[in-house]
């Protein structure tokens, strides 16, 4: 990732599953067979594999969709001072869907309120690891002091980058990101009930309620095809998102 002198914009992504090959984009339903055993799909008669429905992964919110492609990765112009880690090369990237502007100051705010509020009796200190540092905008030969005292939280600057963040807060950021972008999928399918008041261990998280140790506000769960009985959502069912991250080296270039 690219950034100004003590200076870290993130912007994150989130990979594209299915997006580089014809033949993932295949579209199941409930009369097609295998193409390889020739059993039926979705049949206890024939062994009752399910498999869900799924024409193409939803966008998250913010992301817009980069098209693979191959490109010269490096330095292209003339190199005066003969940088040995900066050769051009040729460097092939998958598509990828990713922010469509860099996370704001009121989008890093958002995350900081849910460390308060989560964890401020059972682990305080997550808040302040999360906190970015805005001392970063004072310069010797420059006087910034009106945006280190207000450039994070003065709603005038609420959609401007936010600055200040290492690579471990921007990593964790993605990873809250992540499970609340989820956690409103299932509440938006009526599987998950809001739970505004959930701290701690009860917090939601996508891999503890993929892992069955989420015990939060169920509303009510999916259907099984084969029983007909409620269960957990699981990746099979292609409902819930990949996880967000901070692009690679080559994706930020391309």
């Amino acid at each position: 990732m690219k950034c100004t002198p003590k200076i870290l914009v993130i912007s994150l992504l989130m990979l594209s599953f299915g997006m580089t090959s014809t033949s993932c984009k295949k579209i199941f339903n409930k009369e097609e067979r295998s193409d390889q055993t020739g059993w039926k799909y979705d049949d206890p008669e024939w062994g009752g594999f399910s498999v869900a429905e799924y024409e193409e992964q939803a966008l998250g919110p913010g992301l817009v969709f980069v098209p693979g492609g191959t490109f010269t990765m490096g330095l292209t112009d003339e190199d005066v001072t003969f940088e040995w880690d900066n050769i051009p090369r040729r460097v092939t990237v998958k598509s990828f869907y990713i922010d469509e502007a860099e996370v704001a100051n009121v989008h890093y705010r958002e995350y900081l309120y849910d460390m308060s509020r989560w964890y401020s009796q059972s682990f305080p200190e997550a808040y302040y690891k999360a906190l970015p540092d805005t001392l970063v905008w004072r310069e010797e030969l420059a006087f910034n002091e009106p945006m280190v005292e207000t450039y994070f939280r003065f709603p005038a600057y609420n959609y401007y980058p936010v600055v200040g963040v290492n690579w471990n807060q921007a990593t964790d950021y993605a990873i809250w990101r992540s499970d609340k972008v989820n956690q409103m999928i299932l509440v938006e399918r009526g599987i998950l009930n809001p739970d505004p008041e959930a701290k701690g261990s009860d917090v939601f998280s996508t891999k503890a309620y993929l892992s069955g140790q989420y015990q939060g506000n169920v509303r009510k769960n999916v259907a099984d095809e084969e029983t007909g009985e409620e269960r957990r959502v699981t990746n099979s069912d292609g409902i819930l998102l990949p996880a967000y991250r901070l692009p690679t080296e080559a994706e930020w270039e391309y």
